[in-house]
């Protein structure tokens, strides 16, 4: 989402929020860099809950009792226990986060980029993110022929005025209805 709207003239007006898996200040910091102006977290939260991941949220039957309306399955959940629970996870990866910029010489998340997560890339080979990705220059979708190979592939088939898939792509779909 950063990279395109970077390449269509755009990020300085749009905001980018992140959201799913994001549970440590690690997760937050590398979302980040990748171009998030914010970050939003529940997994980790739950987990600070009890949650089990059952996977019956939505049935009212939570064994852990956290994701329920049911008095007899939340009955022994302790307020008290659960709100320090929360709490401390909070503080703990915030206080990760900040750590991990001071070691980086930042002051602020904004300051993150992908020159600042490196990544192992073979049993030998470390790399930083902004070795391992291309990353779009301002406008460089709107006044040049773009050479990163995912724009290169689906930025002549977009179209402002929709969101069906090129014809090509939408082949594809029948393909695997078969």
């Amino acid at each position: 989402m950063h990279n395109t709207l970077v390449g269509a003239g755009l990020r300085e007006e749009i905001r980018i929020g992140a959201a799913g898996k994001i549970m440590s200040g690690f997760h937050i910091a590398r979302t980040m860099a990748l171009g998030a102006d914010w970050c939003n977290s529940a997994r980790g939260f739950m987990f600070s809950l009890g949650c089990i991941q059952a996977l019956n949220c939505h049935s009212d039957k939570c064994p852990s009792g956290v994701a329920t309306q049911d008095p007899n399955r939340s009955r022994h959940l302790d307020i008290a226990d659960k709100t320090a629970r929360v709490y401390h996870f909070h503080r703990n990866t915030i206080k990760a986060l900040a750590e991990m910029l001071g070691a980086a010489g930042l002051s602020h998340p904004s300051e993150l980029g992908p020159e600042h997560i490196i990544r192992r890339v073979s049993e030998n080979e470390i790399q930083s993110y902004d070795q391992i990705f291309t990353f779009l220059k301002p406008n460089e979708l709107l006044n040049a022929k773009c050479e990163h190979t995912v724009f290169k592939h689906y930025w002549e088939n977009a179209r402002a005025d929709s969101f069906q898939p090129p014809a090509q792509i939408a082949r594809l779909r029948f393909t695997k209805l078969e």
